[in-house]
Formats: structure tokens, sequence, C-alpha cells
């Protein structure tokens, strides 16, 4: 990590720190300006429309976007995954991930339920069970294709689909696997964590304020970083976050049991009842206060269409992007 004496203070301005969650290889500056924009109509709508060109400018504050995807393409330039590449961790992982998904998605459509979708999750619950029955005769190579077979399903319903996020349920699944690498804690696999955290703090200065702005598994990224980050932060947002995911992350957050970092001095969690990945409000209850007592707000917020685990989804919200443009200006 980058301290305050070894950048050159040019400014006064606050620091906002974007984290982004899984996915492939990114153009950091293209997803820093896409960001940016949709903070600026989240802005606009909170009627802060004088402060838009502010925002996507730079002027308001530094803006980092701390991109750490080129460490996990493991597999080649674009990230692709086969049956090959996962080991039984990663399998063990999707295993109760996909589990997880497909319980929540089965709130919204019931199995009695006679939609499209509630038959394409009934298909893809028939899957799992399949892919788990008597795993320990099968091989982790046929274990992982057969769990492609549930991420494949998954990509039938209509929102993810329009997402057009992944081309094929192996590029769903290696992509859903990432965060199960990046809280694998053994020796010979930790670094990746600790390379990931380096990599979001490495251009951050302690010594002026600082915003952060988290989605998906940035959100634990972010969490473990800000817990040995020196500095104040003077509000962390996380959208989407899948921390108070029980057995699959809250237990597997370091430090734990799991608390607020000690230096926040105020957390907004936003989450979408349809956001397929987490959707789930219970961050606030699971997670303790620092020790002055900050917890994390827990706003729920609704966007169009089933898919909506997207970063720039939630920051078009006027209650996301206000917090945030308060916390910048001077």
């Amino acid at each position: 990590m980058t301290t305050g004496n070894q950048i050159d203070e040019q400014t006064g301005k606050p620091q906002l720190l974007l984290v982004h969650g899984i996915g492939g290889l990114r153009d950091a500056a293209a997803e820093r300006r896409a960001w940016l924009e949709a903070l600026a109509g989240g802005a606009r709508d909170a009627e802060r429309a004088d402060l838009v060109s502010a925002v996507t400018q730079g002027w308001l504050a530094d803006v980092t976007f701390g991109d750490y995807s080129d460490l996990f393409q493991r597999r080649g330039a674009q990230g692709e995954v086969t049956s090959r590449d996962l080991d039984v961790d990663d399998v063990t992982f999707l295993t109760v991930l996909l589990d997880a998904i497909l319980d929540k998605l089965a709130e919204q459509f019931p199995a009695d339920s006679a939609s499209p979708d509630a038959q394409i999750i009934r298909d893809a619950r028939l899957r799992l069970v399949a892919a788990t029955e008597g795993r320990q005769a099968q091989g982790v190579g046929d274990i992982g294709r057969r769990l492609v077979g549930v991420a494949t399903s998954l990509l039938r319903l209509p929102g993810v689909r329009q997402a057009a996020q992944w081309a094929n349920g192996w590029a769903l699944l290696g992509q859903l696997a990432q965060v199960g690498r990046y809280l694998d804690r053994r020796l010979s696999k930790a670094e990746l964590g600790a390379a990931v955290r380096d990599r979001v703090l490495q251009n951050i200065n302690t010594g002026r304020p600082l915003v952060v702005v988290s989605h998906s598994l940035g959100t634990v990224v972010a969490y473990e970083a800000l817990h040995t980050y020196p500095g104040p932060v003077d509000l962390w947002v996380t959208l989407g976050s899948p921390l108070a995911l029980g057995a699959v992350v809250l237990d597997r957050l370091v430090p734990s049991p799991a608390r607020c970092p000690e230096n926040v001095a105020s957390w907004r969690n936003f989450w979408d009842r349809d956001d397929l990945v987490v959707g789930r409000p219970h961050l606030a209850d699971w997670i303790g206060p620092n020790d002055s007592g900050v917890k994390a707000v827990t706003e729920p917020v609704r966007s169009r269409g089933l898919w909506t685990h997207t970063a720039t989804k939630y920051l078009r919200h006027a209650n996301v992007a206000g917090p945030v443009i308060e916390a910048l200006l001077p």
C-alpha cells in the first residue's frame, strides 16, 4: 500500500475509490468513466444536477478505479475456464454458492408457479442435485461439467440473458469462482487475496479524505482492506454485497467475527430485492459495529429488470448517489 508521504500532494480534494466485483479483464479507464456517469445520473435524480460535470470530469474528487481483474486471469488473456481449471475447493464453493442463488430465486418464483422463470429455476435445481449426488464417486472435472449445466440454466433467465455479461455457463461459473479463490486462506493461495488488497489501495493517500464505493466481491475486498488501512474513511458504500452470505462468505472473513472497520465514519449498504447474487438485508444484523458504534445502514433499492447485479444500476439511484456526493463536498 502506498502511504501518504509517497504521493505528491498537489490537491486537497477528497479521494473516491471505486472497487469492482467479479468479472473478466477490465478496461479501467472505460469502467471508471461508466461508474462516474452512472453516479452523475444518480446525482441528477438527487437534485444535484449542478454537480454532474464536477463528478464526470473529476473536479469533485480524485477518482481511482481499483482494478485487480488481471490478478484472476491465470487461464489466459480472457480468463476462460474449463473443467480442468476447477479444483476441489472451487467445486465445493460453487456448489454452496449456486445453492444459495437458487434459494433466493425460488423465493421470487415458487416451485408451484407456472411461470417460465420458475421452470428454469426448477431445472437448475435438478441439475444441481444431480451434480452433487455421489460426489465421492465423481472426479472434480465431472462435477464441474455438471455445475456448468446449472450455470447455463441460470443464463436462460431473461434478465440474466439480457445483461449480456457472460457468453456461456463456463464464463459465469469461472467468474463466480473468483469469490472462493479470493477467500482461500491456504498458504499456497492466500497471496492472491493479499495482492488484490494491495492493488486496490496502492494509489491511495492515507493523509487525505477517502470515500469508498465497492460492489459485489469488491465489498469483500474493501472489508478486509479497510481493516488494515491506516487512514480515515469518511464514507464506505457497499452495493450488491455478499458479505452477509453465512457459510459462503461471512464465516470466511478476516477479521472475524465480522465488524465494521474502525476507521469508517459512515457505512451505507444498498441491496436490490431482485439481485440474484445477494438481495439479502441481513448485513446490518450480522456484522457488528466498530468501537465508535458505526455499523451498516442498510437500504433497499429497486432497479428495472431481473438482473440487477451491476454497479452502474445501483449508482443511478438517487438514494445511492446522494450520500456519495454529500461526502465528497467540501
